[in-house]
């Protein structure tokens, strides 16, 4: 399906050039609030946000578009995506809306919409979204504007960032408390900078907070689940128990041990996925995307528990979680989506199982960050020239065939083209490096010698 604004997760690019201009935004909002215009109810749509200075621009502008169908608004502020996701469930609204680019520098901005049941938009309706903002809007049907008596309204919902920290701290264990543990909490100075700390000092933690100074373009520099250096210096320098890094918009979550050691999305998975199917909670497979580590695979598989692959893009690991009733799932970069409390990836509310973990157990984060040993994995980005389909050519489908073979059942190889830019992503895995190492580069020098750039 190809598709003019929306990629993988909602719409994103630079601020202020196309499609992230306050006039596409402006008609957007019109036909989102026309598809999500229905019965006569009072219409509703909440609007969230991450720190970015960009934000103020668009902002406005999906405000007077949803204003201009008819559809009060409710401005929540700064707030994490899964506020956005919860509040739009807790509201009766009618769509949710958050405008952030998640890990991407503050250059970028983005829109997530979602349902009325708190879950991302499907392609198919982002597809008959993106048909009236083409087609359909100029002729005034059907996304005819509201009669001036039935303009609606903007406020803002004060005690916004009040009702996301009750409800993550209600999906901790009751009987537990974080009483003695120190814990460093990387916010990226983005969406969750007021939020997290509360939530884990309530809880009894000492908290050490760093990244939690957003000046509209420090989003993510240097900082955040994509930059963790700073938090695993800062746990080792304070002494602390752990440390939490999330990204710009909080739905991504990664964890060093009280040594400084990076603890992944794929491990956090197994952690939980351990302790849930210990306690009889794990429901279905857990869902994963192609690019998480055959380690965790053959981890789910020795306890007696399958893994189902999807798509990169933690909105296909929530559709694959609907669709097969389970509830966990995630990625390897930290989105992990825990089914029972949330539509979406919630890094506080992961944060909490694994603190619930570590707590219950007595054990350090460094005896739970290992759970498996990752199967050597290697990925390498091959650019080519706009224009050119490598992927389309005899030569390289026989080279992707044949490194698949030579992998066999006990490897894996996935050709991920990305949809951002002209570069196309190998990635292989299997317990010898240098088998790994030969198939990439086979299947690299084809892709160039059919179109690829330096």
């Amino acid at each position: 399906m190809t598709r003019k604004y929306f990629g993988t997760d909602g719409m994103r690019g630079t601020a202020n050039c196309w499609p992230i201009t306050p006039e596409v935004a402006l008609r957007l909002a019109v036909a989102a609030g026309a598809q999500f215009r229905r019965g006569d109810h009072r219409h509703r749509v909440v609007i969230g946000k991450d720190t970015r200075l960009s934000g103020y621009m668009l902002e406005p502008a999906l405000t007077a578009g949803f204003i201009s169908m008819g559809m009060d608004v409710m401005l929540l502020g700064p707030l994490p995506t899964p506020a956005v996701a919860m509040l739009t469930g807790s509201l009766r609204a009618d769509l949710g809306v958050m405008i952030s680019a998640s890990h991407n520098p503050y250059q970028d901005n983005g829109i997530k919409l979602f349902g009325p049941d708190g879950y991302k938009l499907n392609d198919e309706t982002e597809a008959a979204i993106e048909r009236m903002m083409d087609d359909g809007l100029d002729d005034g049907a059907p996304a005819a504007p509201a009669e001036p008596h039935a303009l609606g309204r903007a406020k803002r919902l004060e005690d916004a960032p009040g009702r996301y920290i009750e409800f993550v701290k209600a999906t901790f264990p009751k009987s537990l408390r974080l009483d003695g543990l120190k814990i460093v909490v990387d916010c990226a100075h983005g969406a969750a900078y007021r939020v997290a700390p509360v939530v884990f000092h309530e809880l009894g933690a000492e908290v050490i907070p760093i990244a939690v100074q957003p000046d509209g373009a420090n989003i993510n520099r240097d900082c955040g689940a994509t930059a963790p250096d700073a938090m695993c210096e800062r746990v080792v320098a304070h002494g602390a128990d752990l440390g939490l890094a999330l990204d710009g918009d909080a739905d991504r979550l990664i964890v060093c041990d009280e040594h400084g050691s990076i603890v992944d999305g794929d491990q956090l998975m197994a952690l939980i996925a351990r302790s849930w199917a210990e306690a009889g909670r794990l429901r279905g497979p857990v869902v994963a995307t192609v690019m998480s580590n055959l380690g965790l695979e053959r981890f789910l598989a020795d306890r007696g528990v399958g893994l189902r692959r999807t798509k990169v893009g933690d909105r296909y690991v929530v559709e694959a979680m609907r669709e097969g009733g389970s509830n966990l799932g995630g990625e390897q970069s930290g989105h992990i989506v825990l089914g029972d409390y949330g539509t979406t990836g919630d890094g506080l509310v992961a944060a909490l199982q694994v603190l619930a973990v570590m707590v219950a157990g007595g054990l350090p984060m460094s005896a739970l960050g290992r759970q498996f040993e990752p199967v050597p994995q290697r990925l390498h980005n091959v650019r080519f020239e706009r224009g050119s389909r490598p992927l389309d050519d005899a030569a390289v489908k026989q080279a992707i065939e044949a490194g698949a073979d030579r992998l066999g059942e006990a490897g894996r190889l996935v050709i991920r083209p990305s949809g951002t830019e002209p570069v196309i992503r190998v990635m292989a895995e299997a317990d010898d490096r240098a088998l790994i190492d030969a198939v990439i580069g086979d299947v690299a020098a084809a892709i160039e010698r059919v179109g690829a750039s330096a």
